[in-house]
């Protein structure tokens, strides 16, 4: 579905993240996976080796919008182009308003949104000179209905959702598609450590019986990312087993 496709993942050394670098390398994509940290980079393409795969990587602060351009630049130069970029890198938080620090307010707004900017406003001039692209970006079922505490997450992906809806209006007559995906509760390695307890009524509430999985985020990813979406653009696509918060 992805062949000849060059395809940047932000988080892409685990969770989501890494299930998409996969789901696309299996369809025939180049794919450049970017992390926090050299460590966790080499350990995912390590990983990916393993199973008879072949990526890349790199590690730029996000955040910091200079290091975006210089890493996107270097893809280009390598690989030519690049078709597709999945903003997933992400953090999250519960803490209660009386006790949210502000800085840690910042640092979410910082990674989810900023960062959102960043590799978008990296990635668009290249796209557009080559007639066209796909940006992905990972939101939340909370982008939707909140959550009763840690108002910084939601917050940063309700604007994830601004930004997914206004790019596609701005970018479409560049030929260049903008969605999101919005997963509900997802098994990843942070909900692995949520004990029985806390996770059964969870499921109860899920109309489908059972917490989605990370390559079924990676699925709709796939396939926002294909042709097979070319008349797609300014969706978020709740992908949560119908759960309703």
């Amino acid at each position: 579905m992805l062949k000849n496709k060059v395809a940047v993942v932000t988080g892409g050394t685990r969770g989501i993240g890494f299930a998409t670098v996969e789901k696309f390398l299996e369809n025939n994509a180049k794919v450049i996976l970017l992390g926090s940290k050299k460590e966790s980079v080499d350990k995912a393409l390590n990983k990916l080796k393993e199973k008879g795969y072949e990526a890349d990587g790199f590690y730029p602060s996000l955040t910091n919008i200079n290091e975006v351009k210089e890493t996107f630049d270097k893809i280009v130069k390598k690989y030519g182009k690049i078709d597709i970029l999945v903003n997933n890198a992400g953090m999250s938080a519960m803490d209660k308003i009386y006790d949210y620090n502000e800085e840690d307010f910042y640092k979410i707004i910082d990674l989810n949104v900023n960062a959102v900017f960043n590799c978008s406003r990296a990635v668009v001039e290249h796209m557009k000179e080559n007639n066209g692209g796909v940006i992905l970006n990972t939101s939340s079922m909370v982008s939707i209905y909140g959550q009763p505490s840690g108002c910084g997450y939601p917050a940063s992906k309700f604007a994830v959702n601004g930004l997914t809806k206004s790019l596609a209006r701005e970018l479409g007559k560049d030929n260049i598609r903008v969605n999101a995906v919005a997963p509900g509760v997802t098994l990843t390695d942070m909900m692995k450590d949520v004990p029985d307890s806390v996770i059964e009524p969870i499921i109860k509430s899920i109309p489908l019986g059972r917490i989605g999985t990370p390559e079924d985020i990676a699925n709709a990813f796939l396939f926002l990312a294909s042709d097979m979406a070319s008349y797609i653009t300014g969706v978020i696509l709740s992908v949560d087993g119908a759960a309703r918060s």
